[in-house]
């Protein structure tokens, strides 16, 4: 678990297509897939940029930030498959 965030991944609201996507859309390598399921690397989070990709390219609910110094959640938005 970071210092400043906590990164939380809902992996039953992920396909493994999914999951597969993640780590590459982000930029400082939070997380990793391990066989299907999306992992967040806890040695990493604390790098997090907040540019919110990957709540981006999430539906809704599988990831989840918490800011820890200020007490606030960010949550994955619906895809463009999702809101169709």
């Amino acid at each position: 678990m970071g210092i400043f965030i906590n990164v939380e991944v809902n992996a039953e609201k992920l396909t493994a297509e999914q999951a597969a996507q993640i780590p590459s859309v982000c930029p400082v390598d939070i997380f990793r897939n391990n066989g299907a399921q999306l992992e967040v690397q806890p040695e990493q989070e604390d790098e997090c940029i907040l540019c919110e990709l990957c709540l981006d390219h999430a539906p809704t609910g599988a990831i989840t930030i918490h800011k820890t110094y200020k007490d606030e959640l960010l949550v994955s938005r619906a895809t463009l498959d999702e809101r169709e």
